[in-house]
């Protein structure tokens, strides 16, 4: 057991390596200026033919925000983002409306006046990179898939994928929580299940600092799910990396019910705790991959990737 947390130190990659090593190197400036706008990434990724949820409203100004919730007061299924947000934060999901409130995917009411000021916040950017202004996303709600909405608490599960120069390395599932409002973002509560990338079974799981074998609210074993098309989400995982041209990027994804896998957005800085997930480090994969000449076809990564990740 000491010499397997030995072991496993030595191949954790932190962030200094992360970033001098592989940011600094594979990923370009002005790439990171498309991928921290999630608009700009949406727009980047149709024009690539890379699935996503539809973008049904924008809110750009003060002056919009009243005409904007009357909007959607006649359609409350939606997605609210930050276009520059980062970290889930100010990411509201309404799933319907019921007297003279919203209700969220928690199952929280919220007034359309709470609505309108969230709107204000977000429009004057309190949730944006740098505190610049922003403009509010109203994307289409996902309905996720019964395998992995039977693992998440009243919110949307997503799959996180780490490709790095066009090959997935390591992947993780992270689930809502009642503690994370819906949200599936770890540092918001969400729970993290790493995911044996080769087969796309569940492995072990983390919350916060601390293992689980089942999630805090549910009750439900984490270990031992089959993802469904699994094969369909490395290929649109790397496919939608292909896309922002960015040597590392974490792709996070989506199985909505009716139009299966769906790419929500893409970090150009993606954390390191998919390593503490998946209890397996980066440094050797990353070494393996930054020194071998990268197949060219997309089908070829994704087998690499699962090669890589069975070794």
């Amino acid at each position: 057991m000491i010499a397997r947390l030995r072991r496993l130190r030595g191949e954790m990659l932190g962030l200094n390596r992360r970033n001098h090593a592989y940011l600094f190197r594979y990923n370009t400036p002005q790439r990171y200026r498309v991928v921290d706008d999630k608009r700009a990434t949406k727009a980047l990724l149709a024009a690539r033919g890379v699935p996503a949820p539809a973008l049904h409203d924008t809110c750009e100004a003060p002056w919009q925000i009243r005409g904007l919730v009357a909007r959607l007061w006649e359609r409350p299924e939606c997605a609210l983002k930050p276009a520059r947000g980062a970290g889930g934060a100010g990411i509201v999901v309404v799933v319907g409306r019921e007297g003279d409130h919203f209700v969220k995917a928690s199952g929280a009411p919220f007034h359309r006046r709470t609505l309108e000021a969230h709107v204000c916040d977000v429009v004057a950017g309190m949730y944006s990179v740098g505190g610049r202004e922003d403009v509010l996303l109203v994307e289409e709600r996902v309905v996720p898939e019964p395998t992995l909405a039977a693992l998440a608490y009243r919110g949307v599960p997503d799959v996180r994928v780490l490709v790095f120069r066009g090959v997935p390395l390591l992947a993780m599932l992270r689930l809502p929580t009642r503690r994370s409002d819906g949200r599936a973002n770890l540092h918001l509560g969400g729970v993290g299940v790493g995911i044996d990338l080769a087969r796309g079974h569940t492995t072990a799981a983390v919350a916060g600092r601390r293992p689980v074998t089942v999630h805090p609210d549910l009750g439900c074993p984490l270990a031992g799910v089959t993802l469904p098309v699994w094969d369909e989400i490395l290929r649109l995982a790397v496919q939608a990396a292909d896309a922002v041209e960015l040597g590392l990027v974490g792709v996070d994804l989506v199985v909505d019910l009716r139009r299966g896998p769906l790419v929500l957005e893409l970090n150009a800085r993606p954390g390191l705790t998919i390593q503490v997930a998946n209890r397996r480090g980066l440094r050797p994969l990353f070494e393996a991959v930054a020194t071998m000449n990268v197949p060219g076809t997309l089908g070829e990564r994704v087998a690499l990737g699962r090669r890589l990740a069975s070794a």
